[in-house]
């Protein structure tokens, strides 16, 4: 499972999102996560929402193995629904 998180400086949720990542990946939940500063790379709301396929009014933006989750909220329901955190060989 690969997390990539679109964000932007100064952003708590990004913090957040990032922070959580960083969780998983290091309890082996996941291979990996990768953070994309959309305002170093030049991407806009207005790309995002063509890859998403929906408005994109806040970031985070967050996708797992390819597949748009939500935002900071949605991705730490999604990281409790699938248990990912309990299991890990080191919990």
């Amino acid at each position: 499972m690969f997390v990539v998180i679109f964000g932007r400086p100064g952003c708590p949720f990004c913090v957040r999102a990032q922070a959580l990542a960083e969780r998983l990946e290091a309890s082996g939940a996941i291979e990996g996560h990768r953070y994309v500063d959309i305002l170093v790379e030049g991407i806009s709301k207005a790309d995002m929402e063509k890859t998403i396929g929906k408005p994109v009014t806040t970031v985070p933006q967050i996708f797992v193995d390819q597949s748009h989750v939500g935002g900071f909220t949605e991705f730490d329901q999604y990281v409790r629904e699938h248990d990912l955190l309990s299991q890990t060989s080191n919990g």
